[in-house]
């Protein structure tokens, strides 16, 4: 007799891991919310008066990239985060308080120690290739 083969497990996405929909929402929700206090400031003025676009287009990016829908490509077609984001001032202050603002977002969220930690390094990562001065 063949013994049965194992099943191999099904990798959990960080879109599941995070929560799914409802937490990605609300990361980005909370996000926003942070950046449009004074802590956040040089973030915040390379935004328009309006956070509303960014927000959605924030949660339908981090939707994808963490695992779930592709809710970016699905409405706007390939993200090209660099090109998208060349018109805007992005230095090493914009990008520090994108990553301090992200993270207090997660901790706020009590988002799980080690996957807050994996998702700041992604974020520095991508953060970081953004920058144009």
């Amino acid at each position: 007799m063949t013994p049965e083969p194992e099943a191999t497990p099904t990798p959990i996405s960080l879109y599941e891991r995070l929560g799914g929909e409802a937490v990605v929402q609300k990361l980005t929700e909370r996000f926003y919310r942070l950046m449009d206090t004074e802590d956040y400031r040089a973030l915040r003025a390379v935004h328009g008066p309006d956070l509303i676009r960014a927000q959605e287009r924030l949660y339908w990016f981090l939707s994808g990239w963490l695992g779930g829908p592709s809710l970016y490509q699905e409405k706007v077609g390939n993200p090209m985060l660099r090109a998208r984001h060349l018109p805007f001032k992005i230095g090493l202050l914009e990008r520090n308080q994108w990553l301090l603002c992200m993270h207090q977002a997660m901790t706020e969220l009590d988002v799980e120690e080690s996957l807050k930690d994996q998702l700041i390094q992604s974020f520095f990562k991508t953060a970081d290739w953004m920058r144009n001065t």
